[in-house]
């Protein structure tokens, strides 16, 4: 089944949540980030990360985004961010001119692109001479933790293997990615791993409301409605608490430099 990025049933999936300060202060560190700053974030979705970097300083963001309906929510989610912009394209065609960024984001994009070296191959293009390339996703590893009341995604697996054959597949090995951005001619290659905040809970039934929704969870569109309910049945089950749920997920980045 899938998600349908193009439907604009779910143009806002993608822009109900903050980035987290965890995820600020790694890319402090990966990043030295200046107001002259000018940043891609390709594959932006619903503009979350873009309005980040703005709050950390950057002083000009463009997203990119292949659908139409993303934007539309980006746009509006990114309202108030008058030096923020938005273009559609895709990771292996952004439209956007040579030479011409600082810094190049890729946040949980790549487990949707098959040809990994296309895409690298446009992140150099776009790029300055000693641009930073941020790549930001999950290995299969980091997916297939197991679930408890902060790693609630663990739970997607333990109840339906079929999703655990479909992330594994969709998802790249570290491996890989880093041997592709040596390919292409990146250097000073780094690799950290980020247990990110995705979202704080007050109480359990807002998280199994925000899973029912799919909220942001394009995994969860694999299974029909029978199924999700049964899903959230085993979730409801299996956390031991009816209040205050942190829910994290684990995140490889790579940094390279042009």
């Amino acid at each position: 089944m899938g998600i349908d990025f193009h439907n604009k049933d779910n143009q806002t999936t993608y822009t109900t949540r903050h980035a987290d300060h965890s995820w600020m202060e790694i890319m402090k560190e990966l990043v030295p980030i200046m107001n002259t700053f000018k940043a891609a974030d390709i594959g932006c979705g619903g503009g979350i990360y873009a309005k980040a970097l703005a709050d950390m300083g950057v002083t000009s963001v463009i997203g990119v985004d292949f659908s139409q309906a993303m934007l539309v929510g980006a746009k509006e989610n990114c309202k108030d961010y008058h030096h923020l912009t938005f273009k559609q394209g895709n990771a292996l065609a952004t439209g956007l001119d040579d030479d011409s960024f600082q810094l190049v984001l890729e946040r949980a994009l790549i487990h949707h692109i098959q040809d990994l070296k296309a895409c690298f191959q446009e992140a150099f293009r776009i790029l300055e001479d000693k641009g930073i390339y941020i790549i930001q996703d999950r290995t299969p590893e980091d997916c297939l933790l197991k679930g408890d009341n902060g790693h609630i995604r663990g739970y997607f697996f333990e109840r339906f293997p079929k999703l655990k054959e479909k992330e594994i597949k969709r998802r790249h090995s570290s491996e890989l990615v880093v041997e592709t951005l040596k390919e292409i001619g990146f250097s000073e290659i780094t690799e950290v791993k980020l247990l990110e905040t995705r979202n704080v809970y007050e109480q359990k039934d807002q998280l199994l409301n925000d899973l029912r929704e799919r909220t942001g969870r394009s995994i969860l569109h694999e299974l029909d409605d029978t199924e999700l309910n049964d899903l959230l049945n085993y979730i409801d089950q299996a956390i031991s608490t009816e209040s205050s749920i942190v829910e994290k997920d684990r995140w490889t980045i790579w940094k390279a430099v042009k």
